[in-house]
């Protein structure tokens, strides 16, 4: 299948980006790697007036690190941060090495992935499990936008429609911070079934801090409901993963992976 006429504009700056964007606003689409744009436009689920490709905008692609957290620019290739992570990021590498296959991740994009929110992601729910922080910028200004107020709704986000990504924000975890990830898919590469991912760290042998996210099974990544069911617990003494805020069969889905990924972090 082919898409739908749509008209192409190349911006080489975020300022040229957002122009295009205040003066489209929802009939614009912003291109960056295209592995979930380009199905979609072309089996016509996206029929963007314009298309605004971000590819050649300058300081989106840098990897740094400051005031305790790991900052990715929209434009990072995914495979690209997953060569990049060092050891204090073991969830991060790991979960990124499930994101489709190698050559999908070296064109996909982190930022990407992210506006897209597609609730069966892997980095919509390690960002939501790092407490990560995304950062917009618009004509009124720049925003910086907890995980957990970012994602809204399956492929639903607080980004606005004149407002551009520009970086994510991943905080370094804490020692004594173990991580668990479990992910249920017919076969790798494929989108989840459903998935959880955690952090959780350990004072005095108890849960000082747990962050869970699940995804494949809700609208959004977080799984608020675990996380204070986990507080003062012994790891060895988990109990089973929460699901009282999900309705139907999803619920008991997502009891098992987040009960054993839990489990699993030492």
């Amino acid at each position: 299948m082919k898409p739908a006429p749509f008209d192409y504009v190349d911006p080489r700056t975020v300022d040229e980006a957002l122009d295009h964007l205040s003066r489209h606003g929802d009939e614009a689409k912003v291109l960056a790697g295209g592995q979930s744009l380009a199905p979609m436009l072309n089996f016509r689920l996206a029929r963007p007036a314009v298309l605004v490709d971000i590819n050649r905008v300058a300081g989106l692609d840098g990897v740094t690190e400051s005031s305790g957290a790991l900052r990715v620019g929209a434009l990072v290739r995914q495979r690209q941060l997953e060569r990049t992570l060092d050891r204090r990021f073991p969830l991060l590498t790991a979960g990124l090495g499930l994101v489709g296959h190698t050559a999908i991740r070296v064109r996909g994009t982190v930022g990407g992935s992210i506006a897209h929110a597609d609730p069966a992601a892997e980095l919509p729910a390690l960002l939501a499990c790092y407490d990560g922080v995304v950062v917009t910028r618009g004509r009124r200004g720049e925003r910086s936008i907890a995980a957990a107020e970012f994602f809204l709704g399956p492929l639903m986000t607080a980004l606005a429609a004149d407002e551009l990504l520009v970086e994510t924000r991943w905080p370094v975890p804490t020692p004594g911070t173990g991580w668990g990830l479990h992910e249920v898919a017919r076969r790798h590469g494929d989108f989840a079934l459903v998935g959880a991912a955690a952090l959780v760290t350990l004072s005095d042998g108890k849960v000082a801090r747990a962050r869970v996210a699940v995804f494949g099974c809700g609208a959004t990544p977080t799984l608020a409901a675990v996380e204070a069911a986990l507080a003062g617990c012994a790891p060895t003494r988990i109990p089973p993963a929460g699901g009282a805020h999900l309705d139907g069969p999803s619920a008991e889905r997502c009891r098992r992976p987040g009960g054993a990924v839990i489990a699993r972090c030492r």
